[in-house]
């Protein structure tokens, strides 16, 4: 899975966790330099506190565009150390990679 912004890889990864909709990367997958911190975050009512990423290509910035739970509830384990994204941020399949962990 790959997701990208502007023509940009942002993360790749062989394997993502799919919750409720959103691929969730590994955050090892992440290429750093199109992240910096962001202020927002919001709280789901079973995941927990979620923090947030800016993500910034060139002199654009697409703000909390990523986001992810540092300290996710036991019932969202899964997504421990893993990064979603919105905000016209398109998640690409590639094709020799194996399909991802769902859960609902």
């Amino acid at each position: 899975m790959r997701a990208v912004w502007k023509d940009v890889v942002l993360a790749e990864a062989a394997h993502t966790v799919s919750l409720e909709g959103n691929h969730y990367f590994p955050m090892d997958s992440l290429n750093q330099e199109y992240f910096a911190p962001s202020d927002h975050t919001s709280v789901c009512p079973w995941k927990g506190s979620a923090r947030y990423l800016d993500v910034v290509v060139g002199d654009t910035v697409n703000r909390a565009a990523a986001w992810y739970y540092p300290q996710p509830s036991e019932a969202a384990r899964e997504i421990t150390n893993h990064v979603a994204f919105w905000r016209g941020v398109r998640i690409e399949t590639t094709s020799d990679e194996p399909a991802a962990r769902w859960r609902l």
